[in-house]
């Protein structure tokens, strides 16, 4: 009896696409894509940061008091960086906020390069 549900749960675990990614894991992700020394931020500023905004969790999303939300593993904010389709957006980033939380951080990564060259840098976080 437990088999059938433990196998449900597993399948729907994977096709969610998203997963918690290990610190290594995502360290070997973030040099791959450059970021070490991005912008003078060293890859271990980009995995504090995504540790604390999101435990390393590619789909992560919290809602914020100014009716946006942030997503993904950077907690990318809807109200400047992502169209979410509730709140108006400048959509800087030019990409849709549910696709910031898939397993695949590519885009997550092209956005956060994006934010960290505006005059804030990671203090936008």
């Amino acid at each position: 009896m437990w088999a059938p549900r433990w196998l449900l749960l597993a399948a729907l675990a994977a096709t969610s696409g998203a997963k918690i990614l290990g610190r290594c894991q995502l360290a070997q992700l973030l040099q791959h894509q450059e970021l070490d020394g991005y912008r003078g931020y060293s890859l271990a500023d980009w995995l504090c940061m995504a540790f604390y905004e999101s435990s390393f969790d590619t789909a992560a999303k919290s809602a914020k008091a100014d009716s946006s939300a942030s997503f993904g593993i950077f907690q990318i904010n809807s109200g400047l960086w992502c169209t979410d389709e509730r709140s108006p957006s400048e959509n800087l980033c030019r990409v849709a906020c549910t696709d910031l939380l898939t397993n695949d951080i590519t885009d997550d990564i092209i956005c956060a390069k994006k934010i960290v060259r505006h005059p804030q840098g990671m203090d936008a976080w």
